[in-house]
């Protein structure tokens, strides 16, 4: 009862008009971002972070998850008709949804990435409500070791989680750490690494930062590829699946769902990673398993519930941890604290209306994707014509107005220009940058940690292996780390071994 009457509240906040406003932009724009290519959560979230400083934190932090969640829906219009990925996490869909869309199934195959994401954002949500008040309670007994240790894992996890070289991950992370460091020393107030520039005294801004990475680095690499987008010219159809459609996907959204979820709320998880292993998954469990990437509809399924439960589950680290689990997510955590929230433990009990409000805001906002994706398919489907190259000016355009007005300061433009060049750079050579964005935003949280468990303990280090969650963060982040080392020593023992004889 206590929840539901907490949930009440929230529902009062909700649907305040200006909360209620913000609710539905957030989702349309997060639509339309997952719908275009090249532009992603990431971006719009920081392009838009400044226009919520003028109004209220709950209509402003109700906007910018409206944009993640609704995001991982949009995603799944482009990948089926066009074959390219609006957002990342609907990469995999590509696989059979175009090939649905061009065997005249394109209806059903975005009927059932709509039903599945309504279904499994919703149970997200639920299990949000459920969860996070249990373990904000458990997590008021965390001290300094304890939050060191966790942000340790989750940068581990990320490390490890991360699809290309893990060596490459940390590497990113490292200069993610450093990056964190610059500016006033939070303990001692000693600038460091600022080289006498007086604009570093506040550290390096994570919205040029986050804009630079993702945005114009996305821009410069669009601009080199020139992909061709050819939307699929036949009648969409009926958008309803058919009873064998429903036979195969029903299992597949289940089963998407809760592992997207459970993948959510590990650091370092995410929606992608979700969406690529529910379709592992399918494929694996599936009767018909040559009938991938030739038009399965569980492999629209699986995955597409998977991202939208993911995208769900990241929310509760950040709300009762204060922990971001991905870059989203900590692009968040910069907008709590912008408005002068401090999300964790607390947050439920001294900003009941701003925890309650968002969970609220999320069934409200799931309905209204449910009902915007339909009737706006065609609508969405004339944005997919645009030129890339009509697109990419006003998208640059707005990345410089956006990092601008965050600062008022002209230094925030240029610290954008050099972070999308290593951003572009980056991905010529395969280094990910949310390794690198996510370290720089837990850097600083880690160092803290750190320090005031030393200064606690006096300097005694087995303060981190007292603890017994601490011991066991740290016991599975080095498990993490000497996992991906076991199998080249195993095979130089067998060398050895063979050298030998």
């Amino acid at each position: 009862m206590e929840i539901l009457s907490a949930l009440g509240h929230g529902f009062a906040v909700a649907f305040q008009p200006i909360n209620l406003m913000a609710c539905f932009f957030g989702v349309f724009i997060g639509t339309l971002v997952g719908v275009l290519p090249g532009i992603g959560p990431v971006s719009a979230m920081a392009l838009l972070l400044p226009v919520t400083l003028s109004g209220s934190p709950e209509a402003g932090i109700i906007m910018m998850a409206g944009i993640y969640y609704g995001s991982m829906y949009g995603g799944s219009t482009t990948s089926i008709l066009v074959n390219i990925p609006g957002e990342a996490a609907s990469v995999i869909t590509c696989l059979d949804g175009h090939a649905m869309a061009k065997n005249g199934r394109a209806g059903p195959a975005l009927g059932i990435a709509a039903i599945g994401s309504f279904a499994a954002g919703t149970f997200a949500i639920v299990a949000l409500m459920l969860v996070a008040p249990m373990l904000a309670k458990f997590a008021i007994a965390f001290g300094p070791p304890e939050y060191f240790s966790l942000m340790v894992l989750g940068l581990t996890v990320l490390a490890f989680l991360t699809q290309g070289s893990m060596a490459k991950s940390l590497l990113m992370a490292c200069i993610g750490v450093t990056l964190g460091l610059v500016g006033i020393d939070q303990i001692t107030a000693a600038p460091r690494l600022t080289f006498d520039r007086l604009e570093l005294l506040d550290g390096v801004g994570l919205i040029p930062v986050v804009m630079g990475l993702f945005g114009v680095a996305e821009i410069l690499a669009n601009i080199e590829r020139s992909v061709q987008r050819e939307v699929v010219s036949s009648r969409i159809g009926s958008l309803w699946p058919t009873a064998q459609d429903w036979a195969y996907s029903k299992w597949a959204i289940v089963r998407g769902t809760v592992l997207g979820f459970f993948l959510g709320v590990l650091p370092g998880g995410g929606a992608v990673i979700s969406s690529f292993a529910s379709y592992a998954l399918e494929r694996k469990m599936s009767k018909r398993p040559e009938m991938f990437g030739k038009g399965a509809i569980e492999g629209v399924a699986g995955p597409e519930a998977a991202n939208n439960s993911a995208a769900g589950g990241a929310f509760i680290p950040l709300l009762t941890l204060g922990i971001p689990p991905n870059v989203v997510m900590a692009l968040l955590l910069g907008a709590f604290i912008v408005h002068g929230i401090q999300p964790g433990p607390l947050l439920i009990t001294q900003n009941p209306g701003i925890f309650w409000g968002i969970v609220a805001s999320m069934y409200i906002g799931n309905i209204m994707l449910l009902i915007l994706n339909f009737p706006l398919i065609g609508m969405w489907v004339q944005v997919l014509k645009v030129p890339y190259k009509l697109l990419f000016p006003l998208i640059l355009m707005f990345c410089i107005v956006g990092v601008f007005s965050s600062g008022s300061a002209v230094f925030d433009v240029f610290v954008m220009t050099v972070f999308g060049l290593v951003g572009y750079l980056m991905r010529k050579f395969g280094y990910e940058p949310a390794p690198l964005v996510l370290a720089f935003v837990l850097g600083p949280m880690v160092e803290n940690n750190l320090r005031k468990s030393l200064i606690l303990s006096q300097g005694d280090f087995w303060v981190f292996i007292e603890r017994p969650i601490s011991l066991a963060c740290l016991l599975l982040a080095a498990a993490m780390l000497i996992m991906p080392l076991l199998p080249s020593l195993r095979a130089k023992r067998e060398a050895v071994a063979l050298d030998q004889e």
